[in-house]
């Protein structure tokens, strides 16, 4: 074999390599967003059984958020299933919304990124499962602040997290 042939050898097992490992690289790219589109949601959102009914869970956090310093912008939970009512829709499982602020991490985070305005304020849902059970759920602030980082990670995944667990402490099961 001359030694141009051995070059045109070597030379197209490269090219052959480098298509190779585009192709590889490329399908593992599409698999890998495709796991991400499928286990993001069940990320986003913690549901938690409730160790009480509806009613109880909603009147310890009503009382348990002042507590911890926070508010609830209109003073008590909205009743999802009066709201539906009023517009003529009839639903029965209990669904309660707890919309909670903290003035002095509001004002960090919209001081820097006020864009994620539309998080505001946090809310928490507490509702009544087809099993008869009690959850509560809420946005995962743990992940929401890795995925923004900067102060919302310093404010949401820290002070945030921090306070909700004292708030939710011995509520859930």
């Amino acid at each position: 074999m001359s030694e141009n042939e051995k070059q045109l050898t070597v030379s197209s097992g490269n090219r052959k390599t480098w298509q190779a490992g585009l192709i590889g690289g490329a399908i593992g790219f599409v698999l890998c967003g495709i796991v991400m589109f499928l286990v993001m949601p069940s990320m986003m959102i913690v549901t938690k059984e409730c160790k009480f009914g509806l009613d109880e869970t909603v009147a310890a956090l009503e009382k348990r958020i002042p507590e911890n310093g926070w508010v609830i912008p209109g003073g008590k939970a909205i009743n999802m299933n009066d709201s539906l009512s009023k517009n003529g829709v009839d639903f029965k499982p209990g669904v309660r919304l707890l919309k909670l602020c903290k003035a002095e991490y509001a004002k960090s985070v919209l001081t820097t990124d006020r864009y994620v305005s539309c998080l505001m304020p946090c809310t928490m849902a507490v509702w009544e499962g087809d099993d008869g059970k009690v959850y509560l759920s809420e946005m995962n602030m743990s992940l929401m602040a890795k995925m923004f980082g900067g102060n919302i990670a310093k404010v949401m995944g820290g002070k945030v997290v921090h306070d909700e667990e004292k708030i939710l402490e011995g509520l859930l099961k």
